[in-house]
Protein backbone atom coordinates (compact mmCIF):
# COMPACT_ATOMS: atom_id res chain seq x y z
CA UNK A 1 0.00 0.00 0.00
CA UNK A 2 1.44 3.40 -0.91
CA UNK A 3 1.85 6.20 1.73
CA UNK A 4 0.22 9.64 1.34
CA UNK A 5 2.28 12.84 1.33
CA UNK A 6 1.07 13.73 4.83
CA UNK A 7 2.11 10.30 6.11
CA UNK A 8 5.59 10.83 4.64
CA UNK A 9 5.96 14.22 6.42
CA UNK A 10 4.92 12.66 9.72
CA UNK A 11 7.39 9.83 9.26
CA UNK A 12 10.19 12.34 8.39
CA UNK A 13 9.44 14.41 11.50
CA UNK A 14 9.59 11.28 13.65
CA UNK A 15 12.95 10.31 12.21
CA UNK A 16 14.33 13.85 12.82
CA UNK A 17 13.11 13.73 16.40
CA UNK A 18 15.09 10.52 16.92
CA UNK A 19 18.32 12.27 15.83
CA UNK A 20 17.71 15.45 17.85
CA UNK A 21 15.49 17.74 15.77
CA UNK A 22 12.51 19.14 17.66
CA UNK A 23 9.71 21.72 17.48
CA UNK A 24 7.88 20.45 14.44
CA UNK A 25 5.09 22.88 13.72
CA UNK A 26 3.32 24.91 11.08
CA UNK A 27 0.88 22.27 9.65
CA UNK A 28 -2.80 21.41 9.73
CA UNK A 29 -4.48 18.37 11.36
CA UNK A 30 -4.00 14.99 9.65
CA UNK A 31 -7.50 13.71 8.61
CA UNK A 32 -6.70 10.10 9.58
CA UNK A 33 -4.71 10.59 12.85
CA UNK A 34 -6.11 13.98 14.03
CA UNK A 35 -2.50 15.18 14.84
CA UNK A 36 -0.84 18.43 13.60
CA UNK A 37 0.82 18.09 10.26
CA UNK A 38 4.39 19.40 10.50
CA UNK A 39 5.29 21.88 7.76
CA UNK A 40 8.46 23.65 9.18
CA UNK A 41 10.85 21.71 11.37
CA UNK A 42 13.49 23.82 13.36
CA UNK A 43 16.49 22.86 15.48
CA UNK A 44 18.24 25.78 17.30
CA UNK A 45 21.12 23.62 18.44
CA UNK A 46 22.32 22.33 21.78
CA UNK A 47 22.57 24.41 24.99
CA UNK A 48 26.03 25.88 25.58
CA UNK A 49 28.22 27.67 28.14
CA UNK A 50 30.43 30.59 26.98
CA UNK A 51 32.77 33.14 28.60
CA UNK A 52 31.92 36.80 29.16
CA UNK A 53 33.17 39.38 26.66
CA UNK A 54 33.47 36.81 23.83
CA UNK A 55 31.79 36.83 20.41
CA UNK A 56 29.54 33.79 20.11
CA UNK A 57 28.20 32.35 16.82
CA UNK A 58 24.71 30.85 16.94
CA UNK A 59 23.15 28.75 14.18
CA UNK A 60 20.45 26.14 13.56
CA UNK A 61 18.77 23.86 11.01
CA UNK A 62 15.31 23.84 9.48
CA UNK A 63 13.18 21.99 6.88
CA UNK A 64 10.06 23.52 5.39
CA UNK A 65 7.62 23.19 2.46
CA UNK A 66 10.08 25.07 0.26
CA UNK A 67 13.82 25.39 -0.07
CA UNK A 68 13.61 29.14 0.45
CA UNK A 69 13.58 29.82 4.20
CA UNK A 70 13.83 33.03 6.29
CA UNK A 71 15.50 32.95 9.73
CA UNK A 72 15.00 35.29 12.72
CA UNK A 73 16.69 35.18 16.16
CA UNK A 74 15.59 36.84 19.40
CA UNK A 75 16.93 36.62 22.95
CA UNK A 76 15.43 36.78 26.42
CA UNK A 77 16.53 38.83 28.35
CA UNK A 78 17.03 41.20 25.45
CA UNK A 79 20.46 41.15 23.86
CA UNK A 80 21.87 42.64 20.67
CA UNK A 81 22.09 39.91 17.98
CA UNK A 82 24.04 40.48 14.76
CA UNK A 83 22.18 38.72 11.91
CA UNK A 84 23.13 40.25 8.58
CA UNK A 85 21.76 37.57 6.21
CA UNK A 86 18.21 36.53 7.06
CA UNK A 87 18.42 33.70 4.48
CA UNK A 88 20.85 31.79 6.69
CA UNK A 89 20.57 30.66 10.30
CA UNK A 90 24.04 31.92 11.26
CA UNK A 91 24.16 34.94 13.63
CA UNK A 92 26.30 36.16 16.54
CA UNK A 93 26.24 38.07 19.82
CA UNK A 94 28.77 39.41 22.32
CA UNK A 95 28.56 37.78 25.73
CA UNK A 96 28.04 40.62 28.26
CA UNK A 97 30.38 41.40 31.14
CA UNK A 98 29.20 39.83 34.37
CA UNK A 99 30.32 38.80 37.84
CA UNK A 100 27.69 36.04 38.12
CA UNK A 101 26.44 33.31 35.76
CA UNK A 102 23.80 34.67 33.36
CA UNK A 103 21.32 32.54 31.34
CA UNK A 104 19.96 33.75 28.01
CA UNK A 105 17.27 31.91 25.97
CA UNK A 106 17.57 32.33 22.22
CA UNK A 107 14.62 31.56 19.92
CA UNK A 108 15.12 30.75 16.24
CA UNK A 109 11.97 31.27 14.15
CA UNK A 110 11.96 30.02 10.54
CA UNK A 111 9.42 30.93 7.83
CA UNK A 112 9.15 29.21 4.42
CA UNK A 113 7.99 30.83 1.19
CA UNK A 114 4.39 29.71 1.81
CA UNK A 115 4.26 31.53 5.15
CA UNK A 116 4.55 28.44 7.29
CA UNK A 117 6.48 29.03 10.52
CA UNK A 118 8.41 26.91 12.97
CA UNK A 119 10.65 27.73 15.97
CA UNK A 120 13.01 26.24 18.51
CA UNK A 121 14.91 27.56 21.56
CA UNK A 122 18.41 27.12 22.94
CA UNK A 123 20.02 28.30 26.21
CA UNK A 124 23.43 29.93 26.62
CA UNK A 125 25.03 30.37 30.01
CA UNK A 126 27.44 33.35 30.29
CA UNK A 127 30.31 32.50 32.61
CA UNK A 128 32.24 35.31 34.42
CA UNK A 129 35.97 35.35 33.75
CA UNK A 130 37.80 37.44 36.37
CA UNK A 131 41.03 39.16 35.33
CA UNK A 132 43.12 40.29 38.30
CA UNK A 133 43.12 44.05 39.10
CA UNK A 134 46.13 46.23 38.39
CA UNK A 135 47.68 47.98 41.42
CA UNK A 136 49.24 51.40 40.69
CA UNK A 137 51.09 53.67 43.15
CA UNK A 138 51.78 57.32 42.36
CA UNK A 139 53.95 59.26 44.81
CA UNK A 140 53.94 63.01 45.39
CA UNK A 141 57.22 64.48 44.18
CA UNK A 142 59.47 67.12 45.74
CA UNK A 143 60.69 69.91 43.46
CA UNK A 144 64.43 69.99 42.89
CA UNK A 145 65.05 66.36 43.91
CA UNK A 146 65.17 63.13 41.93
CA UNK A 147 62.03 61.06 41.45
CA UNK A 148 60.87 59.47 44.72
CA UNK A 149 63.50 61.35 46.74
CA UNK A 150 62.45 63.48 49.72
CA UNK A 151 63.90 65.74 52.39
CA UNK A 152 63.56 64.77 56.02
CA UNK A 153 60.44 65.88 57.86
CA UNK A 154 58.12 66.54 54.90
CA UNK A 155 54.75 65.05 54.04
CA UNK A 156 54.75 62.26 51.47
CA UNK A 157 51.55 61.06 49.79
CA UNK A 158 51.21 57.68 48.09
CA UNK A 159 48.14 57.54 45.88
CA UNK A 160 46.51 54.29 44.74
CA UNK A 161 43.52 55.84 42.96
CA UNK A 162 44.89 54.93 39.52
CA UNK A 163 44.56 51.22 40.33
CA UNK A 164 41.87 49.55 38.22
CA UNK A 165 40.15 46.29 37.28
CA UNK A 166 40.50 45.62 33.52
CA UNK A 167 37.23 43.64 33.45
CA UNK A 168 35.32 45.64 36.04
CA UNK A 169 31.73 46.53 35.13
CA UNK A 170 31.65 49.86 36.97
CA UNK A 171 34.93 51.75 37.16
CA UNK A 172 33.81 53.48 40.37
CA UNK A 173 33.43 50.09 42.08
CA UNK A 174 36.21 48.21 40.27
CA UNK A 175 38.46 48.10 43.36
CA UNK A 176 36.71 47.01 46.54
CA UNK A 177 39.65 47.17 48.97
CA UNK A 178 43.08 48.81 49.40
CA UNK A 179 45.73 47.60 51.82
CA UNK A 180 49.03 49.44 52.40
CA UNK A 181 52.04 48.00 54.17
CA UNK A 182 55.51 49.32 54.95
CA UNK A 183 58.06 46.66 54.07
CA UNK A 184 61.38 48.41 54.76
CA UNK A 185 62.95 51.44 56.45
CA UNK A 186 62.26 53.45 59.59
CA UNK A 187 58.66 52.99 60.74
CA UNK A 188 56.48 55.90 59.64
CA UNK A 189 52.93 54.47 59.72
CA UNK A 190 52.23 54.42 63.46
CA UNK A 191 48.71 55.74 64.04
CA UNK A 192 48.00 56.03 60.31
CA UNK A 193 45.18 54.16 58.54
CA UNK A 194 46.47 51.74 55.91
CA UNK A 195 43.10 50.86 54.34
CA UNK A 196 42.45 53.97 52.27
CA UNK A 197 42.94 54.76 48.62
CA UNK A 198 45.94 56.92 49.60
CA UNK A 199 48.56 56.96 52.32
CA UNK A 200 50.06 60.13 53.86
CA UNK A 201 52.99 60.18 56.26
CA UNK A 202 55.95 62.34 57.30
CA UNK A 203 59.39 61.36 56.12
CA UNK A 204 61.65 60.44 59.08
CA UNK A 205 64.31 62.83 60.40
CA UNK A 206 67.42 60.72 60.83
CA UNK A 207 71.18 61.20 61.02
CA UNK A 208 71.70 59.12 57.88
CA UNK A 209 69.98 58.78 54.54
CA UNK A 210 67.18 56.22 54.70
CA UNK A 211 65.29 54.04 52.22
CA UNK A 212 61.59 53.28 52.68
CA UNK A 213 59.57 50.59 50.90
CA UNK A 214 55.79 50.21 50.73
CA UNK A 215 53.41 47.72 49.15
CA UNK A 216 49.83 48.16 48.01
CA UNK A 217 47.43 45.23 47.63
CA UNK A 218 44.18 45.90 45.76
CA UNK A 219 41.17 43.59 45.66
CA UNK A 220 38.44 43.69 43.01
CA UNK A 221 34.75 43.00 43.60
CA UNK A 222 35.22 39.35 42.56
CA UNK A 223 37.95 38.79 45.14
CA UNK A 224 41.03 38.78 42.89
CA UNK A 225 44.10 40.55 44.33
CA UNK A 226 47.28 42.13 43.00
CA UNK A 227 50.19 43.64 44.94
CA UNK A 228 52.72 46.25 43.80
CA UNK A 229 55.47 48.11 45.65
CA UNK A 230 57.43 51.37 45.62
CA UNK A 231 60.81 52.41 47.02
CA UNK A 232 61.53 55.90 48.36
CA UNK A 233 64.73 57.56 49.51
CA UNK A 234 64.84 60.12 52.34
CA UNK A 235 67.70 62.55 52.94
CA UNK A 236 69.39 62.79 56.31
CA UNK A 237 68.72 65.78 58.54
CA UNK A 238 72.05 67.40 57.63
CA UNK A 239 71.46 66.90 53.90
CA UNK A 240 67.96 68.39 53.97
CA UNK A 241 68.08 71.90 52.53
CA UNK A 242 65.89 74.84 53.57
CA UNK A 243 63.14 75.98 51.22
CA UNK A 244 63.33 79.56 49.91
CA UNK A 245 61.12 81.72 47.70
CA UNK A 246 62.18 85.28 46.89
CA UNK A 247 58.74 86.30 45.60
CA UNK A 248 57.16 87.22 42.28
CA UNK A 249 58.78 89.27 39.53
CA UNK A 250 57.23 92.73 39.15
CA UNK A 251 57.81 96.23 37.83
CA UNK A 252 57.55 99.77 39.20
CA UNK A 253 58.92 103.28 38.78
CA UNK A 254 62.03 104.95 40.12
CA UNK A 255 61.60 105.96 43.76
CA UNK A 256 58.80 103.50 44.52
CA UNK A 257 59.00 100.73 47.08
CA UNK A 258 60.40 97.35 46.00
CA UNK A 259 58.79 94.76 48.26
CA UNK A 260 61.26 92.02 49.11
CA UNK A 261 58.88 89.46 50.56
CA UNK A 262 61.02 86.38 50.99
CA UNK A 263 59.67 83.11 52.38
CA UNK A 264 61.99 80.48 53.86
CA UNK A 265 61.59 77.46 56.10
CA UNK A 266 63.16 74.17 57.09
CA UNK A 267 61.49 70.87 57.93
CA UNK A 268 64.28 70.01 60.38
CA UNK A 269 63.98 71.74 63.76
CA UNK A 270 67.68 71.23 64.51
CA UNK A 271 68.57 73.24 61.39
CA UNK A 272 67.10 76.43 62.86
CA UNK A 273 67.61 79.32 63.23
CA UNK A 274 67.87 80.30 59.58
CA UNK A 275 70.01 83.24 58.53
CA UNK A 276 69.02 85.53 55.68
CA UNK A 277 70.86 87.87 53.33
CA UNK A 278 69.51 89.84 50.38
CA UNK A 279 71.96 90.36 47.54
CA UNK A 280 71.68 92.81 44.64
CA UNK A 281 72.83 91.23 41.39
CA UNK A 282 72.79 94.31 39.14
CA UNK A 283 75.03 97.32 38.57
CA UNK A 284 72.45 99.59 40.16
CA UNK A 285 72.88 99.98 43.90
CA UNK A 286 69.50 100.46 45.58
CA UNK A 287 68.92 101.19 49.23
CA UNK A 288 67.83 97.99 51.06
CA UNK A 289 66.22 98.69 54.44
CA UNK A 290 67.55 95.59 56.24
CA UNK A 291 69.36 93.03 54.10
CA UNK A 292 69.46 90.52 56.98
CA UNK A 293 65.66 90.08 57.13
CA UNK A 294 63.69 87.82 54.81
CA UNK A 295 60.88 90.41 54.79
CA UNK A 296 62.24 93.85 53.92
CA UNK A 297 62.11 96.44 51.16
CA UNK A 298 64.29 98.48 48.83
CA UNK A 299 63.87 101.80 47.05
CA UNK A 300 63.90 101.68 43.27
CA UNK A 301 66.89 103.76 42.09
CA UNK A 302 66.61 106.53 39.54
CA UNK A 303 66.89 105.33 35.94
CA UNK A 304 66.62 107.07 32.56
CA UNK A 305 65.51 103.93 30.73
CA UNK A 306 63.97 100.67 31.83
CA UNK A 307 66.44 98.55 33.80
CA UNK A 308 66.12 95.04 35.20
CA UNK A 309 67.31 94.43 38.73
CA UNK A 310 67.73 91.01 40.34
CA UNK A 311 67.52 90.52 44.08
CA UNK A 312 68.66 87.20 45.53
CA UNK A 313 67.67 85.89 48.94
CA UNK A 314 70.38 83.66 50.39
CA UNK A 315 69.34 81.38 53.27
CA UNK A 316 71.76 79.47 55.51
CA UNK A 317 70.67 76.86 58.07
CA UNK A 318 72.42 75.73 61.26
CA UNK A 319 74.01 72.81 59.38
CA UNK A 320 75.73 75.19 56.99
CA UNK A 321 73.46 74.42 54.04
CA UNK A 322 72.93 77.41 51.74
CA UNK A 323 70.09 77.89 49.27
CA UNK A 324 68.97 80.91 47.30
CA UNK A 325 66.19 82.21 45.09
CA UNK A 326 65.91 85.37 43.02
CA UNK A 327 63.26 87.89 42.04
CA UNK A 328 63.49 90.19 39.01
CA UNK A 329 62.25 93.77 39.25
CA UNK A 330 61.87 95.96 36.16
CA UNK A 331 62.56 99.62 37.05
CA UNK A 332 60.94 102.19 34.77
CA UNK A 333 61.76 105.90 34.55
CA UNK A 334 59.32 108.11 36.43
CA UNK A 335 56.40 108.74 34.10
CA UNK A 336 54.94 112.15 33.34
CA UNK A 337 52.31 112.92 35.95
CA UNK A 338 49.40 115.12 34.78
CA UNK A 339 47.55 114.53 38.06
CA UNK A 340 48.47 114.95 41.68
CA UNK A 341 48.84 111.97 43.95
CA UNK A 342 46.69 111.69 47.07
CA UNK A 343 49.24 112.74 49.69
CA UNK A 344 48.96 109.36 51.46
CA UNK A 345 52.19 107.68 52.56
CA UNK A 346 50.90 105.76 55.57
CA UNK A 347 50.24 102.05 55.15
CA UNK A 348 47.55 99.91 56.69
CA UNK A 349 47.23 96.47 58.18
CA UNK A 350 43.85 94.88 58.82
CA UNK A 351 43.65 96.72 62.14
CA UNK A 352 45.87 99.82 62.16
CA UNK A 353 47.68 102.55 60.21
CA UNK A 354 51.44 102.67 60.24
CA UNK A 355 54.33 104.70 58.89
CA UNK A 356 56.31 101.46 58.48
CA UNK A 357 56.56 99.32 55.38
CA UNK A 358 53.85 96.60 55.33
CA UNK A 359 55.05 93.77 53.09
CA UNK A 360 52.10 91.58 54.07
CA UNK A 361 49.72 94.15 52.57
CA UNK A 362 51.17 95.01 49.15
CA UNK A 363 49.77 97.32 46.49
CA UNK A 364 48.76 100.15 48.82
CA UNK A 365 48.61 103.80 47.82
CA UNK A 366 51.39 104.53 50.35
CA UNK A 367 53.76 102.18 48.47
CA UNK A 368 53.32 103.56 44.96
CA UNK A 369 53.16 106.93 43.22
CA UNK A 370 54.60 110.43 43.60
CA UNK A 371 54.04 110.70 47.35
CA UNK A 372 56.32 107.81 48.32
CA UNK A 373 58.77 108.75 45.56
CA UNK A 374 59.01 112.23 47.12
CA UNK A 375 59.43 110.69 50.59
CA UNK A 376 62.30 108.62 49.20
CA UNK A 377 63.95 111.77 47.81
CA UNK A 378 63.70 110.88 44.11
CA UNK A 379 60.89 113.18 42.95
CA UNK A 380 62.10 116.22 41.03
CA UNK A 381 60.00 119.32 41.69
CA UNK A 382 59.83 122.74 40.12
CA UNK A 383 58.72 124.17 43.45
CA UNK A 384 58.00 122.69 46.82
CA UNK A 385 55.15 121.08 48.69
CA UNK A 386 54.29 118.26 51.03
CA UNK A 387 54.53 114.65 49.79
CA UNK A 388 54.15 114.54 45.99
CA UNK A 389 52.55 117.98 45.68
CA UNK A 390 54.59 120.60 43.80
CA UNK A 391 53.54 124.23 44.34
CA UNK A 392 55.04 127.65 43.56
CA UNK A 393 53.98 130.93 45.20
CA UNK A 394 53.03 133.89 43.01
CA UNK A 395 52.86 137.54 44.09
CA UNK A 396 50.14 140.07 43.38
CA UNK A 397 51.33 140.58 39.79
CA UNK A 398 51.75 136.85 39.04
CA UNK A 399 55.53 136.60 39.44
CA UNK A 400 57.18 133.69 41.23
CA UNK A 401 58.40 134.35 44.75
CA UNK A 402 60.57 132.21 46.99
CA UNK A 403 58.98 129.54 49.12
CA UNK A 404 60.10 131.48 52.18
CA UNK A 405 58.23 134.66 51.12
CA UNK A 406 55.72 135.80 53.73
CA UNK A 407 53.29 137.40 51.26
CA UNK A 408 51.82 135.75 48.16
CA UNK A 409 48.48 136.00 46.41
CA UNK A 410 48.25 132.87 44.23
CA UNK A 411 49.69 129.37 44.00
CA UNK A 412 50.67 127.54 40.84
CA UNK A 413 50.29 123.76 40.86
CA UNK A 414 53.33 122.61 38.88
CA UNK A 415 51.79 119.18 38.28
CA UNK A 416 48.44 120.20 36.79
CA UNK A 417 49.44 123.71 35.66
CA UNK A 418 46.45 125.26 37.40
CA UNK A 419 46.78 128.55 39.31
CA UNK A 420 44.77 128.88 42.50
CA UNK A 421 43.50 131.79 44.54
CA UNK A 422 44.91 132.10 48.07
CA UNK A 423 42.39 133.01 50.78
CA UNK A 424 42.97 135.63 53.46
CA UNK A 425 42.39 135.25 57.19
CA UNK A 426 38.83 135.10 58.42
CA UNK A 427 39.43 138.32 60.32
CA UNK A 428 40.11 140.14 57.06
CA UNK A 429 37.23 142.24 55.78
CA UNK A 430 38.36 142.26 52.14
CA UNK A 431 36.99 140.38 49.13
CA UNK A 432 39.08 137.20 49.67
CA UNK A 433 38.43 136.67 53.37
CA UNK A 434 37.98 132.99 54.25
CA UNK A 435 35.09 134.01 56.49
CA UNK A 436 32.93 134.99 53.47
CA UNK A 437 30.27 132.57 52.20
CA UNK A 438 28.23 132.55 49.01
CA UNK A 439 25.24 130.86 47.42
CA UNK A 440 25.69 128.99 44.15
CA UNK A 441 24.44 131.03 41.21
CA UNK A 442 25.31 130.73 37.53
CA UNK A 443 24.16 130.22 33.96
CA UNK A 444 23.84 126.58 32.95
CA UNK A 445 20.66 125.67 31.08
CA UNK A 446 19.86 127.44 27.78
CA UNK A 447 21.12 130.74 29.13
CA UNK A 448 18.81 130.69 32.15
CA UNK A 449 20.37 131.39 35.53
CA UNK A 450 20.22 128.57 38.07
CA UNK A 451 20.74 128.57 41.78
CA UNK A 452 20.16 131.20 44.42
CA UNK A 453 21.07 134.79 43.70
CA UNK A 454 21.17 135.67 47.37
CA UNK A 455 20.55 134.28 50.84
CA UNK A 456 20.18 135.82 54.26
CA UNK A 457 22.69 133.26 55.58
CA UNK A 458 25.44 134.17 53.11
CA UNK A 459 27.93 136.83 54.19
CA UNK A 460 30.49 138.73 52.12
CA UNK A 461 31.77 142.20 51.19
CA UNK A 462 29.67 142.35 47.98
CA UNK A 463 26.12 143.55 47.51
CA UNK A 464 25.17 140.02 46.32
CA UNK A 465 26.86 137.06 47.96
CA UNK A 466 26.76 134.47 45.17
CA UNK A 467 29.35 132.65 43.12
CA UNK A 468 28.83 134.63 39.91
CA UNK A 469 29.18 137.97 41.69
CA UNK A 470 32.42 136.76 43.33
CA UNK A 471 33.92 135.54 40.03
CA UNK A 472 33.08 138.88 38.40
CA UNK A 473 34.58 140.82 41.30
CA UNK A 474 37.86 138.85 41.36
CA UNK A 475 38.30 139.18 37.60
CA UNK A 476 37.65 142.91 37.86
CA UNK A 477 40.27 143.07 40.60
CA UNK A 478 42.75 141.23 38.31
CA UNK A 479 44.16 139.00 41.05
CA UNK A 480 47.79 138.10 40.24
CA UNK A 481 47.38 140.07 36.99
CA UNK A 482 44.81 137.58 35.63
CA UNK A 483 41.17 138.17 34.73
CA UNK A 484 40.04 134.65 33.72
CA UNK A 485 39.25 133.27 37.14
CA UNK A 486 36.45 130.71 37.44
CA UNK A 487 34.94 128.11 39.75
CA UNK A 488 36.91 124.83 39.64
CA UNK A 489 35.44 121.54 38.52
CA UNK A 490 34.99 118.86 41.14
CA UNK A 491 38.06 116.95 39.91
CA UNK A 492 40.18 120.10 39.89
CA UNK A 493 39.27 120.98 43.46
CA UNK A 494 39.86 117.40 44.62
CA UNK A 495 43.32 117.49 43.03
CA UNK A 496 44.64 119.74 45.81
CA UNK A 497 43.03 117.76 48.65
CA UNK A 498 45.79 116.28 50.85
CA UNK A 499 44.32 112.95 51.99
CA UNK A 500 47.49 112.16 53.90
CA UNK A 501 46.72 114.78 56.54
CA UNK A 502 45.57 113.31 59.84
CA UNK A 503 43.52 116.41 60.73
CA UNK A 504 42.20 119.61 59.15
CA UNK A 505 43.03 121.29 56.92
CA UNK A 506 43.15 118.60 54.23
CA UNK A 507 45.46 120.69 52.09
CA UNK A 508 49.07 121.87 52.17
CA UNK A 509 48.62 124.80 54.58
CA UNK A 510 52.12 126.12 53.77
CA UNK A 511 50.74 127.22 50.41
CA UNK A 512 47.00 127.48 51.15
CA UNK A 513 46.68 129.15 54.57
CA UNK A 514 43.40 130.00 56.28
CA UNK A 515 41.50 127.23 54.41
CA UNK A 516 39.84 126.01 57.59
CA UNK A 517 41.54 128.05 60.32
CA UNK A 518 39.01 129.21 62.91
CA UNK A 519 36.17 128.21 60.57
CA UNK A 520 34.91 125.09 62.31
CA UNK A 521 33.80 121.95 60.55
CA UNK A 522 32.71 121.29 57.85
CA UNK A 523 34.51 123.80 55.65
CA UNK A 524 32.80 123.46 52.28
CA UNK A 525 34.07 125.04 49.04
CA UNK A 526 31.93 125.28 45.88
CA UNK A 527 32.72 123.66 42.52
CA UNK A 528 31.30 124.65 39.13
CA UNK A 529 29.37 121.41 38.73
CA UNK A 530 25.67 121.04 39.43
CA UNK A 531 24.42 117.71 40.72
CA UNK A 532 21.97 115.54 38.80
CA UNK A 533 20.28 114.76 42.09
CA UNK A 534 17.35 117.10 42.66
CA UNK A 535 15.63 119.03 39.83
CA UNK A 536 12.83 121.61 39.82
CA UNK A 537 11.26 122.83 36.57
CA UNK A 538 14.13 121.24 34.66
CA UNK A 539 16.82 123.10 36.64
CA UNK A 540 19.24 121.46 39.10
CA UNK A 541 18.80 122.42 42.75
CA UNK A 542 22.16 121.17 44.03
CA UNK A 543 25.86 121.59 43.25
CA UNK A 544 29.00 119.71 44.24
CA UNK A 545 31.29 120.96 47.00
CA UNK A 546 34.42 119.72 48.81
CA UNK A 547 34.91 119.83 52.59
CA UNK A 548 38.56 120.69 53.34
CA UNK A 549 38.05 119.81 57.00
CA UNK A 550 37.53 116.14 56.13
CA UNK A 551 38.39 115.67 52.44
CA UNK A 552 34.85 114.53 51.65
CA UNK A 553 32.86 115.68 48.65
CA UNK A 554 29.07 115.94 48.40
CA UNK A 555 26.29 117.90 46.76
CA UNK A 556 24.60 120.79 48.61
CA UNK A 557 21.53 122.84 47.86
CA UNK A 558 22.54 125.97 45.96
CA UNK A 559 21.08 128.18 48.70
CA UNK A 560 23.68 126.86 51.17
CA UNK A 561 26.26 129.50 52.23
CA UNK A 562 29.61 128.02 51.17
CA UNK A 563 33.18 129.32 50.64
CA UNK A 564 34.90 129.77 47.28
CA UNK A 565 38.43 129.18 45.97
CA UNK A 566 38.75 130.21 42.31
CA UNK A 567 41.12 128.73 39.74
CA UNK A 568 42.46 129.52 36.30
CA UNK A 569 44.31 127.51 33.69
CA UNK A 570 48.00 128.25 34.00
CA UNK A 571 49.18 126.63 30.78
Amino acid sequence: MSLSKKHLLSLFCSILLLVGLTACSGGSLDSETNTPAVKVIVNAGANKSVDENTTVTISGNAVGQSTELSYAWRASPNLVITHEDKNTASASFVAPTTVTVLTYTFTLEVTDSQGNKGSDTVEYQIQPVNLPPLAVIKASQFAGLAANQYPAGVQVILDGSSSYDPDGIDSSQAISAFKWQQTAGAAVLDGISTNGVSLAFTSPILANDNNLSFSLTVTDVEGAQTTTSINLSVQSASHTLPIVNAGLDHQLSSGEIIILAGVASTSVAAAEPLQYRWLNDSQLIPFIADAQQKQTYAIAPKVTSARMMTFTLEVTDASGNKVEDSVNVNIRPLLLRPLNDTGVTMQATDSALSNNQQNDYPGQDGQRGQDIIATNGLLEKAGRGEQGFDFTRLNAVGDEVDASASNWSCVRDNVTGLIWEVKLANTHIGLQSSAHTFTWYGVEVEGDPTGAQTSLDASCSLSECNTRAYVDALNQLGLCNFNDWRLPTLQELLSIVHFGQEQAPMIDANYFPFTTLNLGSPAWYWTAQSSADGVAEGLPLNAWAVDFASGNDNFLTKTTPVRIRLVRAGR
